[in-house]
């Protein structure tokens, strides 16, 4: 094979100097597209009068997911039913297949069926549609054979979807009291050599749309010019947009903080938000919250009082102690449809949910949602277990199948509780209501005269009751049944698409001790309060947290991606150059939580599989 070395470019700010080697012919200066929120004007006219600027450039470094598993895919052919079927490491297998039938291969979606078994870990890696995976399959019929392929840890390091890498410039304007009055940003975005599934709303709707954070600020204006390198792609990665969001603007109000001599805490209190539900001045429009009891429950746990005690006994060591605080917000669900799309967005945004209740009274569960890692099969089981009051083990979920399961978008921005959890709801209150039917001609009443709770139909006010499982069974041996109304059977399906995004948010609190001669900074305390809304495994939502955290302060003090600016090689590419946190790199976490029920789904729920990630980066 014969090739020509050419020149490469890999960092944003080289990539739109003047003369820099172009990526792409059809793109100009290497930019790929200039895109800006908020009303600029106003912004500025704040600006000539604030009382006060603070000022900020900062970068949010380039990591590399790393889940315990790397890529593997498996390629089928059946040549008596000319049908493909692709078993794949994928967080959303339907749009997997609609992605690799539609606009790749150009096949049937019903010649093709996406197998997502145990994923090993995704972190927004595994959302998208890969050249390996469209290789098997193609290569699976050509050849007749079945075709596997496996990453080797130093492929998944050159070629998965990197996140973040933003180079930003941001503004401040306070009156004299420390109240925010406008905010001004610009940030250059690495989409790396070709555009992946979601990068171009990255850095745009996912995370200039969170840059009014838990604050009052009247003005926001953000501008994004994102630029093409030769470096991997960069898409969503755990958080997506929202941990750069708060990197920023945490860091631009601590630096706030320093220069008007106000506290950490106080700075953010005179700016919260009280009262809900908030428009903010970018498009979001948060439903509840309560910022002020997540600051107050984190200092308490973070026993913010004694720091100065803890401070002084460091300098006795020779040591420095330092205390950073971050309050985050963030948008989850991704959500709802109609907005994506005028957003740009080329896919709905809804989630499926089948319940299928057996004779004997069990129920199968199918969900668009998929789980790799974060526990669905434990947490959809209590919420279908509790609403129909049957053993939590007699709940079976089925998910990352396309010859199995309904349509639906897969995992990613904390959304399968609040939206796949909600197309379960909703698929479990048309179960109720035909079960109610045949409940009331079971027990000559009317269907409005029963009532349903803890397993049981009951008359109200009389003790005549039957259990779910007698109706269960009496929806398939239809003996005693009202056919002239009713179907048999007892199976249903629901969709939902949200009306709002949901909004976690929280404030977490880092201590760290630092030694001045060697640079070695070891976190010594860290406090992390929540608001979930309600939570359905508070284990399962720990667990999140932890491994949220664990991210976040890897990329603070441990990960960076690297290529070297004249040959364009991955110098990072293997776990000797990039180092991933270990547990004694961690200290033990303090977790609390505050409750404020999201008000625009069944369950009250807000999502937590991102929120670790998000609010300590900057710590």
């Amino acid at each position: 094979m014969d090739y020509e070395v050419l020149q490469s470019v890999v960092d944003v700010r080289d990539a739109q100097a003047p003369g820099a080697p172009l990526v792409h012919d059809e793109a100009p200066e290497n930019h790929c597209y200039k895109w800006a929120i908020g009303d600029k004007a106003k912004v500025d006219e704040v600006f000539q009068t604030a009382a006060h600027v603070t000022k900020l450039d900062l970068v949010n470094n380039r990591l590399i997911p790393n889940a315990m598993e790397p890529r593997a895919a498996i390629g089928l052919y059946n040549r008596a039913s000319d049908e493909y079927t692709l078993y794949v490491s994928n967080q959303n297998p339907h749009v997997e297949r609609l992605l690799l039938t539609a606009f790749v291969m150009g096949l049937p979606e019903h010649k093709v069926r996406v197998i997502a078994p145990d994923v090993g870990g995704g972190f927004g890696s595994k959302i998208y549609l890969y050249a390996e995976d469209v290789c098997v399959t193609w290569a699976s019929k050509k050849l007749n054979r079945t075709i596997k392929w496996t990453a080797e840890r130093s492929e998944s390091f050159l070629t998965d979807a990197h996140g973040r890498d933003h180079v930003s410039h941001a503004e401040l304007a306070m009156d004299k009291e420390g109240k925010f009055l406008a905010l001004r940003v610009h940030t250059d975005a690495n989409l790396g050599a070709y555009l992946s599934t979601f990068s171009t709303c990255v850095p745009t709707i996912l995370y200039a749309t969170l840059l009014a954070g838990q604050y009052t600020t009247p003005q926001v204006y953000v501008e994004v010019d994102s630029w093409f390198t030769n470096t991997a792609p960069v898409d969503a990665y755990r958080g997506a947009g929202r941990p750069e969001a708060t990197y920023l603007l945490e860091r631009i109000v601590t630096r706030a903080a320093w220069e008007l001599g106000l506290s950490q805490d106080e700075i953010r209190r005179r700016n919260f938000i009280t009262e809900f539900p908030y428009q903010t001045p970018v498009a979001l429009q948060y439903d509840i919250g309560d910022y002020h009891s997540c600051m107050n429950q984190a200092q308490e746990l973070a026993d913010v009082k004694g720091f100065e005690d803890r401070k002084k006994a460091s300098e006795a060591k020779g040591m420095l102690r330092g205390m950073g605080y971050s309050s985050y917000i963030e948008a989850c669900g991704l959500a709802p449809s109609n907005i994506a799309g005028a957003l740009g967005a080329r896919a709905g945004l809804f989630e499926c949910g089948e319940v299928r209740v057996h004779p004997t009274g069990s129920v199968t569960v199918f969900t668009g949602s998929h789980s790799h890692g974060q526990g669905h099969e434990t947490t959809f089981a209590q919420v279908v277990a509790a609403r129909l009051g049957i053993p939590v083990e007699n709940v079976d979920i089925v998910h990352g199948d396309t010859g199995r399961v309904p349509f639906g978008m897969g995992t990613y921005g904390s959304r399968s509780i609040s939206v796949g959890g909600s197309a379960i709801m909703k698929a479990l209150d048309k179960i109720e209501a035909k079960a109610k039917k045949i409940a009331a001609h079971l027990l000559e009443a009317s269907d409005t005269d029963i009532e349903f709770a803890n397993g049981e139909f009951v008359v109200k006010g009389t003790d005549k009751k039957i259990p779910f499982g007698q109706v269960a069974l009496t929806a398939y041996v239809p003996h005693n049944y009202p056919l002239e109304t009713l179907e048999p059977g007892l199976n249903e399906t629901a969709f939902y698409d949200p009306t709002n995004f949901t909004f976690p948010a929280g404030t977490y609190i880092c201590e760290v001790e630092i030694n001045p001669k060697t640079g070695e900074t070891r976190v010594d305390r860290f406090t992390a309060v929540d608001d979930f809304g309600t939570i359905i495994n508070p284990m399962i939502v720990e667990g999140q947290v932890h491994g949220g955290l664990a991210q976040g302060i890897g990329q603070a003090l441990l990960e960076n991606c690297v290529y070297d600016r004249e040959s364009g090689q991955l110098l990072t590419g293997s776990y000797m150059d990039y180092a991933m946190p270990r547990a004694d790199d961690l200290p033990n976490f303090k977790i609390g939580h505050v409750c404020t029920p999201c008000t625009t789904n069944p369950l009250g729920t807000k999502g937590c599989g991102e929120a670790g990630a998000i609010g300590s980066p900057l710590q």
